[in-house]
């Protein structure tokens, strides 16, 4: 198995059985058993539960940046970032269970998901770029951190929006960017 097969494998084993038994309550032995590995195989690839979600933000992003940006280029870059996020809950949408387990269990574990921090604001920083919005200098930074708080709370909306055309979804994040006001404007 290459290794970019092995890596969707166990992640895909390992968000499985995150929706089924949590994602506090799961170790790493129990990934590594589901996926009939050893823990030193699981290892190299995911050094840690946290490793596990950096992956996930990784294949998310690689997936919405993928994604053809050329019907996007003639939209204002607010729209643009609100498509490009769009884009993520339609990439994540396999893995809403699972996302739902590490909302609901994350503040059980400070530390693992304050570990993630790095990992979502890099992931940010590209979607910015996808909308051709700088995320450089202190403007930049702002953006970034500002977009990270936007997708953090508007993910909590889509976890409980049951809809087929996410209409809650899409409200609260146009409404959350609209208030971040200029920021987005390019």
């Amino acid at each position: 198995m290459a290794d970019d097969d092995r890596t969707a494998a166990l992640l895909d084993t390992a968000l499985a059985l995150a929706a089924e038994r949590g994602w506090y309550a799961l170790a790493l032995a129990d990934i590594a058993g589901a996926a009939g590995v050893s823990l030193a195989e699981l290892y190299r690839v995911f050094a840690s539960k946290t490793a596990i979600l950096a992956a996930l933000v990784s294949h998310t992003d690689r997936a919405v940046l993928a994604m053809a940006p050329g019907e996007l280029a003639a939209e204002p870059p607010r729209d643009r970032l609100f498509d490009i996020l769009m884009r993520r809950f339609d990439v994540l949408a396999p893995h809403k269970p699972a996302l739902a387990a590490v909302f609901r269990d994350g503040p059980r574990d400070p530390l693992a998901m304050l570990g993630l921090a790095p990992h979502l604001l890099k992931s940010m920083a590209w979607m910015l770029a996808a909308a051709g919005l700088s995320a450089h200098g202190l403007a930049g930074a702002l953006r970034i951190k500002v977009l990270a708080a936007i997708y953090l709370v508007t993910v909590r909306t889509w976890l409980a929006d049951e809809s087929l055309d996410m209409a809650r979804t899409m409200a609260a994040l146009d409404a959350r960017l609209r208030r971040a006001g200029r920021l987005f404007e390019g």
